[in-house]
């Protein structure tokens, strides 16, 4: 909630983990040889990623970054390891959060505060709401990067065109655009379930939408019982409901994200809808022909729930990826790191590459260059959403620790797959995040 992340998403293999420990050794203590980073696969985000670790090292020849890709899944598995080892990359890209809160209470990154301190012009000329998931019992132990994602309603306007039915306005009528699609032999909604973080955006904007933010918060706090919220419990079972009803696209819970299959069904036409991250639209962009090129990509907020307490306008997601330095680097890495953080993540290339992919940057200031984009309409889109809500939920698997997440996607995996009831789920996660 990748998602985050989420951020994509390619096909190709990950490094075998004994291989991944290797290339990293040398960011023990007193290693030599540079600063080492890993980060995420899958393009375009893994090209701008790559061309900011170039023009950096172009520019430093005597303090070079050697990176290492991984896939999504892969990738959180190995850098816990790596992490628990002692062999983290000099470099951790993360999405902030529970998982870096495990970080900081093992003593594994650096306290970022007092660098931030002397840099206040590297700081302030970042969106103030991405600091919230770098931020620990009131220190910085991550540097915001890259890209603001929050998760999107896209749906597919040749569909609707030919269905002859408009973009839902609420929950009900999404009830109600279900039978109407699935007659015509087309998915209301394409979901790549086996992932099952892509379930979970579901029921981050339903708990939203229904109990507002409160609900979360109060699970994130630890409180007891707070999955069995009547507003939780209201959502939980809404959700089970569009399942029965045949929402989502046969097979869902054997799609995965990974792969792009979700993405495909919306663009080829064969789903109507599809709930998914800002960093959708670039890979509509990418693979999907003339989709987007035709104006046929259709994109909205989560619709309210008629009763409901959450604001419309709120909205869930990434609110910007995050790299910490591990604890464990020799000092010249960690030299080589903080140079990195200050002169080599965000420049005006990486930004306008970030902006050309269909995404906007989490740096202050680039309206201009979000305006002249030929993904303008989009980008003006996803920069309102995000700096008008009110709340800016962090994607619920990376604001839990990494325990109760997996507990999380696993039951939300059996929810999805009607295998559990909505109380049997709460029941679950009360024994998991409770206090």
């Amino acid at each position: 909630m990748a998602l985050s992340r989420r951020t994509l998403l390619g096909l190709a293999a990950g490094v075998p983990v004994s291989a991944a420990l290797a290339a990293c050794g040398a960011s023990g203590p007193g290693g030599g040889g540079g600063a080492t980073y890993w980060y995420l696969n899958g393009q375009p985000q893994e090209g701008v990623r790559a061309g900011a670790v170039d023009a950096f090292n172009k520019a430093h020849p005597k303090g070079q970054i050697k990176d290492t890709t991984f896939q999504n899944d892969a990738y959180k598995t190995k850098i816990k390891t790596a992490i628990g080892a002692g062999q983290a990359p000099t470099i951790i890209w993360g999405w902030g959060g529970g998982t870096l809160r495990t970080y900081v209470e093992a003593g594994q990154v650096e306290d970022l505060t007092s660098w931030f301190g002397e840099h206040s012009e590297i700081k302030n000329g970042l969106f103030p709401s991405s600091f919230g998931a770098a931020t620990v019992d009131g220190k910085i132990y991550a540097m915001p990067c890259e890209v603001v994602q929050p998760i999107i309603l896209y749906y597919n306007k040749r569909v609707f065109d030919q269905v002859g039915v408009k973009p839902p306005q609420s929950w009900d009528d999404v009830m109600a655009l279900v039978p109407r699609f699935n007659a015509k032999g087309i998915a209301p909604f394409s979901l790549g379930g086996q992932s099952r973080w892509t379930n979970m955006m579901w029921l981050e904007f339903l708990f939203d939408r229904i109990g507002g933010p409160e609900v979360f918060q109060a699970i994130m706090e630890g409180e007891k019982d707070a999955w069995s919220h009547p507003d939780a419990l209201a959502a939980l079972t809404k959700v089970q409901e569009l399942v029965k009803a045949d929402g989502f696209v046969k097979g869902f819970s054997s799609i995965t994200a990974d792969s792009n299959a979700d993405q495909a069904l919306l663009y080829r036409g064969k789903a109507a809808m599809m709930l998914h991250g800002a960093w959708s639209y670039g890979i509509q962009q990418a693979d999907g022909g003339d989709f987007v090129s035709s104006g046929s990509l259709g994109y909205m907020n989560f619709p309210p729930v008629d009763g409901g307490k959450g604001d419309p306008g709120n909205t869930v997601g990434n609110p910007a990826q995050y790299l910490s330095i591990s604890s464990k680097a020799g000092a010249e890495e960690k030299k080589i790191a903080k140079e990195f953080f200050a002169t080599g993540v965000l420049q005006d290339e990486e930004s306008k590459k970030w902006i050309d992919n269909g995404s906007v940057p989490i740096r202050l200031g680039t309206e201009k260059l979000l305006a002249a984009s030929k993904n303008a309409d989009f980008l003006q889109f996803t920069y309102d959403v995000a700096s008008k809500a009110k709340v800016f939920g962090q994607s619920w698997d990376q604001a839990l620790s990494p325990a109760a997440a997996e507990t999380l996607l696993d039951n939300i995996a059996k929810l999805f797959q009607l295998g559990i009831s909505p109380q049997q789920f709460a029941a679950k996660l009360n024994a998991a995040t409770a206090k």
